[in-house]
């Protein structure tokens, strides 16, 4: 039997927000009939951020005439001075449905990811100065109230989305130009934007993982001497301590080039095995319950790095949600290590673990009184491994209520007990929560 010890006589800090998603609440405020909302289980999860990231593919949320740059303002020509040359009303109702949940915006400035056989909006603005203006009055009118707006103080505002994406390739579907344009757009926005609002949050520019561009785009804001709050970067994998090892990549990076003050945020990331023959298999284990711990391994991973802020790709309503169902909306396996690591908002200091368990995964924190959650995974990548004999040492007595998620439970009470020896199946977790 394998024990695994917790130092429950050091609690560390606060623990970070690592369940932050993409995609907000499914949720018509204004709908008459075909009611389906999971507002409140989106609220129940307690999702502090949500990035707008590919929201506009999504009717729920606006589709076409929401979030994009090129949606709020559709003509290029016009005035960006001109309240009447925006359109905002679709995005203003997702952000406000979002916040009817307690979650704020993480809001991308920019485009939503163009497969289609020819491009449109990913093509570089045609002056990057006025898509800098236009970008500074959608601020202003979500925090400063300009065009009949609000005072929402979103604190979060990203300059594009995956420009380091097919670099190498004639199909460019997030960054139509050059690296070299996307560089000075980014300089432009950069530091217009802070200029304007030297008190919000001005980063991006959202990494898809090619170093070599990210070296070059570095290099030049840091020679170009360009602001940067934020680093965002993504991945997809199978293995959660990938997420550790990319995460100490992207520090040291940012050291390298005078960025280490910028916060790290890993803003998109789920399981894919591949994107290509494996891709389908991957799709099916996200909605399962092999996704879900490999959803709570990786969040347990990413407690023990630097990341600042971690969001899930995604919970809007497609193929890579697993935690609400697209056609009912009610929650799936993927849904409860969201709900779980939620509850260490509540006052929780993370204890650290002591040791290590091949193949199992670890949170674990003490509330105000002294009273203690852990959530154990086991979640392992090979489909031939068996289940394991796991013992937990919190050095002292107590008698803990165990909730279970697995193939057959959905996050139930398994049982209360003062004997913490469990026979944990592949792909499975559990809840510890001291009475």
């Amino acid at each position: 039997m394998d024990i695994l010890r917790f130092d429950t006589a050091n609690p560390q800090g606060k623990f970070r927000i690592l369940n932050a998603t993409n995609g907000g609440p499914w949720h018509k405020r204004h709908a008459q009939d075909q009611w389906r909302t999971n507002l409140e289980d989106y609220k129940a999860a307690r999702f502090r951020y949500t990035r707008n990231h590919d929201s506009a593919m999504c009717g729920v949320y606006g589709g076409p005439y929401s979030h994009d740059i090129s949606c709020i303002f559709p003509n290029f020509d016009l005035d960006p001075y001109d309240p009447a040359s925006y359109d905002f009303a679709c995005t203003d109702e997702a952000i406000l449905v979002a916040l009817d949940a307690e979650t704020e915006t993480f809001f991308r400035l920019g485009q939503t990811i163009e497969h289609h056989i020819k491009k449109h909006a990913t093509l570089p603005p045609k002056d990057f100065k006025k898509w800098a203006v236009i970008c500074e009055h959608i601020i202003r009118h979500y925090n400063e109230g300009w065009a009949d707006g609000f005072h929402l103080n979103i604190q979060y505002w990203e300059i594009w989305n995956e420009p380091d994406l097919d670099v190498h390739s004639d199909n460019k579907r997030t960054w139509g130009g050059t690296p070299e344009q996307f560089f000075d757009l980014y300089e432009i926005a950069a530091k217009h934007l802070k200029s304007c609002f030297p008190d919000l949050k001005i980063g991006g520019p959202a990494i898809c993982g090619d170093f070599a561009w990210t070296e070059q785009f570095l290099n030049a804001m840091q020679t170009r001497h360009v602001p940067m709050d934020f680093f965002s970067w993504h991945i997809y994998t199978t293995n959660p301590l990938q997420i550790a090892e990319r995460s100490a990549q992207v520090d040291e990076i940012l050291a390298k080039y005078g960025y280490a003050e910028a916060e790290s945020i890993l803003n998109e990331w789920n399981y894919v095995r591949d994107w290509g023959e494996e891709y389908v298999y991957s799709l099916e284990v996200i909605h399962g319950m092999k996704g879900a711990a490999f959803v709570m391994a990786t969040m347990s991973v990413a407690a023990e790095t630097n990341i600042d802020m971690m969001m899930y790709y995604d919970t809007r309503p497609s193929v890579f949600n697993g935690c609400f169902d697209y056609y009912t909306y009610r929650p799936l396996k993927g849904y409860y290590p969201f709900l779980w690591y939620g509850k260490f908002y509540d006052g929780y200091k993370q204890i650290k673990a002591m040791n290590s368990v091949e193949n199992v995964y670890s949170l674990c924190g003490v509330n105000e009184k002294n009273k203690l959650t852990a959530i154990v995974t086991h979640y392992a990548e090979d489909d031939s491994l068996l289940a394991k004999e796991i013992a937990l040492d919190f050095g002292k007595e107590a008698v803990y209520e165990v909730y279970l998620l697995d193939e057959t439970h959905g996050a139930t009470l398994h049982c209360e007990t003062n004997k913490l020896q469990f026979e944990m199946q592949r792909n499975s977790c559990l809840l510890i929560k001291e009475k």
